[in-house]
C-alpha cells in the first residue's frame, strides 16, 4: 500500500468478507494508539487457533497499522525498515535463503522458516536477504 492509502486498509479486501467478532475485540484489546505489533498480531493468531492472515485481514477492517514487523521490514519510526545489508552471508544462510525461493523472491513465511532452521533472529534472515539483493513477499498478515 501507498502511504496515500494509509488509513484505507479495508478496501484491498473484498467487501463481502466479513470478520470474526472474537478476533476483533482481541485485535482492539491489545491495539494502541490506532497501531499494533507484528508479534502481537501473531499472538492473538495463535491463541486464537486462526491463520495469521485472518488476524491481519481483522486489522485492516478495523483500520489499524501494523508495526515493529517481526523482520525489520517495516513500522519504525522515523524509517520505515530498520533492516540493513549483512556484512558477509554465511553459505549455509544463502543455500537456505536460496532453496526458498519463489521466482527469485523469498515468502515472509520462508524467511521465518529459515531462521528457525538455522537457528538465527529473523532480522539476520533479512538482512542477509538485503545483502543478496532478494525481495521478501507475502507477509503473513497481508501487509505486503
Amino acid at each position: 500500500m501507498t502511504r496515500e492509502d494509509k488509513g484505507h486498509y479495508a478496501t484491498k479486501h473484498r467487501p463481502e468478507r466479513k470478520v470474526n467478532a472474537a478476533i476483533v475485540e482481541a485485535v482492539r484489546q491489545k491495539a494502541s494508539s490506532g497501531e499494533i505489533s507484528c508479534a502481537v498480531a501473531f499472538k492473538i493468531a495463535s491463541n486464537s487457533g486462526v491463520p495469521p492472515e485472518e488476524v491481519g485481514f481483522t486489522i485492516d477492517h478495523l483500520e489499524i497499522t501494523i508495526v515493529k514487523c517481526q523482520l525489520g521490514l517495516y513500522g519504525y519510526s522515523p524509517k520505515k525498515s530498520i533492516i540493513e545489508p549483512a556484512e558477509t552471508v554465511s553459505p549455509e544462510m544463502e543455500q537456505a535463503i536460496r532453496a526458498s525461493l519463489v521466482n527469485e523472491r523469498i515468502p515472509c513465511a520462508a524467511a521465518w522458516e529459515a531462521a528457525g532452521k538455522l537457528n538465527v533472529g529473523k532480522m539476520e534472515v533479512s538482512s542477509a536477504c538485503e545483502a543478496l539483493d532478494i525481495k521478501i513477499v507475502s507477509c503473513q498478515l497481508g501487509a505486503f
